[in-house]
């Protein structure tokens, strides 16, 4: 008998929609960005995502992902500050800032009620960043560090576009056909971004700074960011 594939399993329950972090209640600034007009339609929600995916999420959250993992597999605490202090800097307003830390303490939580190792211990630390959590969940369940990058992705994909069909409004179908059109980019997106060499990480995405930063004084919001 073949043996099961437990951390495939583990990264499923990890990137799930249903894992009490408080992901359906960001949208990164879609939710400025529909009522200015800059998204209308299901190809502009795309065009948003995929300028994302190939700038930040390639150059700046999968290389940093990385060598947040490695900083956990080898319990280097004073790496692993390094690289949460380097994408906390590098969140370009406070609602993504905030973002990155809120959800990192919820996660952070429920891998202590999960009884993570090193979760407990290493608490004020991994409260700081979801994507430090996350990596010490992917180390401990066994994640190879890849699988750990498409689960990121995925999940960072699946999020904005389940928040965006709710505020422009589009059908289920639509968001659904968007997730299945940009699936064909992520595995580039994932060899790049784990191949980065630290002293090029780094990525800027002016419209989403924008739009996360008239966010915060909407008039108007159901989302956080």
């Amino acid at each position: 008998m073949k043996a099961p594939n437990t951390a495939l399993l583990r990264l499923m329950h990890l990137i799930s929609p249903s894992l009490p972090i408080g992901s359906f209640t960001y949208s990164q600034g879609i939710e400025w960005a529909v009522e200015s007009g800059w998204i209308e339609s299901a190809n502009n929600l795309q065009d948003w995502l995929e300028n994302q995916l190939q700038t930040s999420i390639t150059y700046l959250d999968l290389p940093i992902l990385k060598n947040l993992y490695h900083a956990v597999e080898k319990e280097d605490k004073e790496t692993l500050q390094y690289w949460i202090d380097y994408l906390n800097a590098s969140r370009e307003t406070s609602e993504l800032l905030q973002e990155e830390k809120n959800r990192g303490r919820a996660l952070t939580d429920l891998l202590i009620g999960l009884d993570t190792p090193l979760a407990s211990s290493w608490k004020p630390l991994l409260s700081q960043s979801q994507s430090a959590a996350y990596a010490v969940a992917a180390v401990h369940w066994k994640i190879p560090l890849e699988d750990a990058a498409y689960g990121y992705v995925w999940s960072w994909l699946e999020n904005l576009t389940l928040s965006a069909v709710k505020i422009i409004p589009l059908g289920q179908t639509q968001g659904q056909k968007i997730l299945h059109q940009m699936t064909a980019a992520i595995p580039e997106s994932v060899s790049q971004g784990l191949a980065i060499a630290d002293n090029d990480i780094g990525a800027s995405s002016p419209a989403l700074a924008i739009a996360s930063s008239c966010h915060e004084t909407q008039y108007t919001r159901i989302f956080r960011s």
